[in-house]
């Protein structure tokens, strides 16, 4: 067997144990509380795919029992050569946590809208005049991060952290979040009480293309069931004003996977920034988990966690509002941040933009 072939099934054999602990890792999520929890290290951890989340956590908590770190949770990863650029290096014995990363592929096409003409272009090819060129993932595979307190060297900056009281909301997030209610073409309405509404503290009406919050709530609970409720509006429009046909199958099928995502997405709006996320209530995994049919309810929580990830990501990206860290370590540069930690940059081409793709 020639030295190639032996790094292959080695990294091979990597991403099969990575992709089975991540499998049993979703699988734990039984309560609502686990979920609570894993989307709220989630919007901590933002800069990270759910799974790749879920995969730090499981190895850094493993690590915390082991005696190899001191805190049951992390606070910044990432790569060898990262925390180098940093002034920091990692400790002698620590162990890295095995994450998913990105294979990508260029790939090139004369007309872009028709998906059986794209082509892969070889090693240091670059496309035709007039192609159009496109950066896509086509793989996975295993690479490794520590957390800070794995490592020794130059301090990193501390990050400023929202400082709330009690049922305050944070400063600008009730502002940000109505612009993009009326943004998406909703008229938003302020009620007086939960009976103007059905009993509901929010609601969201398609057919009038209204928001309804009821105002006789604190700061914290109006902003959250506002966030809920763009949540609606982002991902569960019905069929005939749907942008996706996904989105509108799971609204329609599965109206107890619409409230688990609306719901889950105001708790990572609100744990990023620094809301106290006790009162949010999701109903346990298993029942909502199940009623796909087709689908194992390790796959349905792994889809639903990643459709309120990426939704939630939408939301914070457009308000500006004071957040806490999203995993990666203050003065990281954003280049370096894109090679071997399970993220990638965006691609300029000959003629568009290429995707953002990360894991």
């Amino acid at each position: 067997m020639t030295t190639h072939v032996r790094g292959r099934a080695a990294r091979e054999a990597k991403l099969e144990a990575l992709q089975e602990q991540l499998s049993e890792s979703v699988a734990a999520l039984v309560t609502g509380e686990d979920w609570k929890r894993a989307l709220t290290f989630a919007a901590q951890f933002r800069g990270r795919s759910f799974g790749n989340s879920m995969l730090i956590a499981a190895q850094h908590f493993a690590a915390y029992k082991e005696g190899r770190v001191p805190e049951p949770t992390p606070t910044y990863v990432a790569g060898f050569h990262q925390w180098l650029s940093l002034g920091r290096s990692v400790a002698k014995g620590q162990h890295g946590y095995g994450i998913l990363a990105p294979v990508t592929g260029r790939f090139a096409s004369f007309t872009p809208e028709d998906p059986n003409s794209w082509r892969r272009l070889a090693r240091n090819e670059k496309p035709m005049s007039g192609e159009y060129a496109r950066t896509r993932m086509i793989g996975v595979k295993p690479t490794y991060v520590w957390d800070i307190s794995q490592t020794t060297g130059d301090p990193v900056p501390e990050l400023p952290h929202p400082s709330l009281l009690q049922g305050q909301a944070p400063t600008g997030l009730w502002d940000g979040l109505a612009d993009q209610i009326t943004a998406a073409g909703f008229e938003l309405r302020l009620v007086s009480s939960a009976a103007a509404i059905g009993g509901a503290n929010g609601l969201t009406d398609f057919l009038s293309r209204e928001v309804s919050v009821r105002m006789d709530m604190d700061e914290a609970a109006q902003v959250k069931t506002l966030a809920h409720e763009l949540g609606h509006v982002l991902l569960h429009a019905p069929p005939e004003t749907a942008l996706s046909t996904e989105s509108a199958a799971d609204a329609t099928l599965h109206r107890g996977i619409a409230e688990v995502e609306a719901e889950s997405v105001a708790l990572m709006v609100g744990a990023a920034h620094g809301l106290d996320t006790s009162s949010y209530t999701v109903p346990y995994v298993s029942t909502w988990a199940a009623s796909v049919p087709g689908k194992n309810p390790v796959e349905v929580v792994q889809s639903t966690a990643e459709r309120v990830r990426a939704t939630a990501l939408g939301i914070l990206d457009k308000v500006d509002t004071q957040q806490v860290g999203d995993g990666n370590p203050p003065g990281l540069d954003r280049e370096a941040l894109s090679h071997r930690t399970g993220t990638a940059p965006v691609t300029t081409n000959a003629r568009r933009d290429g995707a953002v793709l990360g894991l």
